[in-house]
Formats: structure tokens, sequence, C-alpha cells
């Protein structure tokens, strides 16, 4: 079958996915704020704030494709730049949900507003996490193949990839944690619960810091 047919090699599918699952599979940042924000809030705040991540995801995969991200990682000042402002954007949700302690509706993930307010903070908790950049600079060049589409066809098809598995395993995670929200913030209520969202999130910028340094 002539190569003009696909995109991309047809070999490097399969260990594209299984590694890109495994990455998504890997405790992170995404990971631990989607499961907290799904405890606390709901399956319907969780896939808001999906929406907002792989809107994230998906800016930096073109950016990747059209080679601009390589520019964040040529320059360190730059990379420490997005590296610390994702980690103050944690610390400022933290200290958020921190100070709201007690005052959270049940109903939260109901309220198109705060709906949208969780969207837009998955896209900047993305935007200004530099592994996303890390991910797509050194995984996507490694498959892709001079005998097929223009680099940048293949790396957008690849990325497109991406994204399905990562909407697939956030999706997951959502529903997991929100069922299992519902039944441990039960027992947590109103400040207690606010408190616990709160330190978890704080976790989570701190593992950011550690886990992007150098």
């Amino acid at each position: 079958m002539p190569h003009a047919l696909w995109p991309v090699d047809p070999s490097v599918v399969l260990p594209f996915l299984v590694g890109v699952a495994l990455v998504e599979l890997t405790p992170g940042p995404n990971m631990g704020w989607l499961a907290l924000v799904s405890m606390g809030q709901g399956r319907l705040a969780g896939f808001a704030a999906v929406a907002g991540v792989t809107l994230g995801l998906t800016v930096w995969m073109v950016l990747a494709a059209v080679g601009l991200t390589s520019v964040l990682l040529a320059f360190p000042a730059l990379y420490q730049a997005v590296r610390w402002a994702g980690v103050l954007f944690l610390l400022w949700l933290a200290w958020e949900a921190w100070a709201g302690a007690g005052k959270v509706a049940e109903d939260v993930g109901r309220d198109p507003e705060k709906l949208r307010g969780l969207f837009l903070r998955g896209l900047m908790g993305n935007l200004l996490n530099p592994k996303a950049a890390v991910f797509y600079v050194a995984l996507l060049p490694t498959f892709i193949r001079p005998d097929h589409a223009s680099p940048m066809a293949q790396a957008l098809t690849l990325g497109s990839l991406h994204l399905i598995v990562s909407v697939v395993i956030h999706g997951a995670i959502v529903l997991g944690a929100a069922a299992a929200g519902a039944v441990v913030m039960r027992r947590l209520r109103g400040l207690w619960a606010g408190r616990a969202m709160a330190a978890g999130i704080a976790a989570v910028a701190v593992w950011m810091a550690w886990a992007t340094r150098g």
C-alpha cells in the first residue's frame, strides 16, 4: 500500500499509543488536580476541568508541530519562568480552596459559571506546565519517519492520538474519583472538605516543582 495513504508509519502507532498511555498513567499535576476536583465537586466539574486540560495539551501539541516549543527549551530562563508560573498558579488554587473552605455549594457541578472557571483553570494549569512541552519535543520526533507525510502532518496526527488517549484516561480518573468522593466528601463536610482539597492541590504544586526541576 503506498505510503501516501498513511500520514504516519503504521508500525509506530501501537508503540506510540502504549508510550503515551504509560505517560498519562504516571502520577502528575493533571491527574492529581483532576482527581481532587472530581472528588470534591463531582463528575460535571471534573469533565469541565478535563476539557480545559485537553485544550491546553492541544495548544502545546500545535506549538510543537510548528517548532515553537523548542524555543522554550532553548532558553532556560524562559523554561523556569513558565515552570514557576505553573507552580504559583497551583498554589493560588490551593489558597483559593482553603479560603473558600466551608462555603462550597454541593451543586458546584451544576453552575455554568463555576464550570467555566474550572475549564479555564484546567487550561491555564496545562499551559503553565512545561512538562507538556518537553513531552512533545522529546517523544514525537522519535516516531516521525521521512518516507511518510511532512513532519508537521505526522506530529499533528500523532499528537491527536495522544489527545484521544489523554481524554480517555482523564475521563476514567474523573469517574473513579467522583465515585470515591461521593463517599469521602460526605464524611469530610464543609470546612474540612475544603481544607483537604486545598492541601491536595498544594501537594500537587510541590510535586510539579520537583518533577520539572532542571
